[in-house]
């Protein structure tokens, strides 16, 4: 009995030293991985240094972190000062090892766009428990594969139904508009924000809710949390160790939104899934258009092979947030542009009369004559790029036309706004000038000097269909509301949070119906 006491009592100390030299083993391979990460980062960032210059006004610790503001909007709005001191380039420091190319003039954003380089995980890590690995977080292999699968799904021949869902959804938004006392000032994000997920939920998804008669939205309410949360944390070093933010209020507010999110996309894939499974008879009651989730369930690549769940889960809950909330930007910040120019809302507003004849229901063959209002739809997202920045890293060395270089591993920022109100670029870029984007004085143009849904081969997949809702939109809204803008409130001030925003108290504008 003593012996073999003695053996469990060996056994057990070797298991327990075992135990602690695994360990150590670990935590020394960590922190050589550590180690070495920061050494390429210290070598990268000193690569970058040689070539390109550094704005001033840094804090040496934060570097331009401490140029935010409280929102982030300040340290945008310097873009475009620095673009006409440094016209192509410049890097930025955020703390005291990471650093980012920021690139705004087409010729640099043309090379850096027309490679496929992974999104870079500095910015887009944030996104993944909400978004998984759908198409804006993903890359490689997994990418290139689903992107092909999902290219069908945004053809013209699917895209053609879609114009009527967003008649309707409009017409919704407005008939709430008319019960509103003539000449009320409404939160106009808000009210497109509703809008365009009502399209979302039945272009992607063919769920007809009342999401804009509800008082309240938890789905909408969860994405706007997650945007709010995403851009915060971006800001918060410390938050940037997932433990620790797990452990924040902030943290536990965001995971809540992203279970939200999650079962609301969860419950609907699966509801669908059961419908299909009923075969021609289940099919026969459904509707008479291909939604995005059809286009989802029913993908097969060269093999066979099909999405999983978890991959059609994060593709509905990617294009959820991208198909509405972006949209939602462009056409907030276009009637804000239409109410504080007149002339063009007027101009905008007899060519929608012109064209729809007072119907309330713009089709397919109808929308190439909205070509006014296209024009100012476009120079309203070049004031007001819904997608203001977009981060990549390189995975191979890079040299730019005049022979400036990044080295692998580095950070890029693709300034869009910057881009867009680029001095070298764009004459009179404060002025809102829809005439930019006439046929003549665009035929000219660098293409890669207005790219508002992004360009190259991680283009935005959904550019049609977000422009067909946002000129639809705007022509049904000019036919029945004159717009103005709410004097008694401070002119708003754009705010990056992954889309653009306005700073608190919002953008606020003045609606009158026309008939009034």
């Amino acid at each position: 009995m003593a012996v073999t006491d003695a053996l469990l009592s060996s056994g057990g100390n070797t298991v327990v030293t075992l135990t602690c030299c695994c360990a150590v083993v670990v935590l020394v391979v960590t922190l050589l991985k550590a180690t070495v990460d920061l050494w390429r980062t210290v070598r990268c960032n000193r690569k970058m240094a040689v070539d390109f210059p550094v704005p001033p006004g840094g804090h040496w610790l934060l570097g331009h972190l401490v140029m935010l503001g409280p929102e982030g909007g300040e340290l945008m709005l310097k873009g475009p000062g620095w673009a006409e001191d440094y016209k192509y380039a410049h890097l930025m420091h955020s703390g005291p090892l990471l650093t980012h190319c920021s690139v705004y003039h087409p010729d640099y954003v043309k090379t850096v766009m027309a490679r496929a380089d992974k999104k870079d995980a500095y910015a887009y890590d944030f996104l993944r428990p909400w978004l998984g690995d759908g198409l804006l977080t993903s890359a490689g292999p997994k990418w290139f594969r689903n992107r092909r699968l999902l290219t069908p799904g945004f053809h013209f021949e699917i895209l053609k139904p879609y114009v009527r869902l967003f008649s309707e959804s409009t017409n919704a938004m407005l008939t709430n508009w008319e019960e509103l006392k003539s000449g009320s000032s409404i939160d106009v994000f808000h009210h497109t924000s509703l809008m365009t997920l009502d399209s979302m939920l039945k272009c992607a998804l063919s769920q007809h809710t009342d999401c804009q008669t509800r008082k309240t939205n938890d789905y909408i309410a969860a994405v706007h949390d997650l945007t709010d949360l995403t851009m915060k944390r971006g800001r918060t070093i410390y938050h940037r160790v997932d433990l620790i933010y797990a452990l924040s209020s902030d943290g536990r507010k965001y995971y809540k939104a992203c279970k939200l999110v999650h079962e609301f996309a969860e419950r609907i894939i699966a509801e669908r899934r059961e419908t299909l499974n009923q075969g021609n008879e289940g099919r026969a009651n459904r509707k008479k258009y291909l939604d995005f989730l059809d286009i989802l369930l029913e993908a097969k690549d060269e093999d066979g092979n099909g999405l999983t769940d978890a991959e059609i889960r994060d593709e509905v809950d990617t294009f959820m947030f991208e198909g509405h909330d972006t949209t939602a930007s462009g056409l907030a910040w276009t009637l804000y542009c239409l109410a504080r120019h007149p002339g063009h809302q007027d101009k905008c507003r007899r060519e929608a009369q012109e064209v729809l004849q007072g119907g309330t229901e713009v089709t397919w063959d109808l929308l190439p004559s909205l070509r006014y209002i296209t024009m100012c739809v476009k120079e309203a997202m070049r004031m007001f790029s819904p997608v203001p920045m977009i981060f990549r890293q390189l995975e191979s060395p890079l040299t730019f036309p005049d022979g400036r270089t990044l080295p692998e591993g580095a950070r890029v920022v693709i300034g869009i706004n910057t881009l867009h109100h680029n001095s070298h670029v764009w004459e009179n870029h404060m002025e809102y000038d829809p005439l930019r984007f006439s046929p003549e004085n665009s035929k000219d143009r660098h293409p890669y000097a207005f790219i508002p849904f992004a360009a190259g081969p991680r283009n935005c997949i959904g550019q049609h269909f977000a422009m067909n809702e946002l000129k639809t939109a705007v022509a049904l809204i000019l036919q029945r509301f004159s717009l103005t803008t709410d004097d008694t409130l401070t002119e708003p001030i754009p705010v990056p949070k992954i889309i653009m925003r306005a700073r608190k108290p919002g953008l606020f504008l003045k609606i009158k119906p026309l008939t009034a």
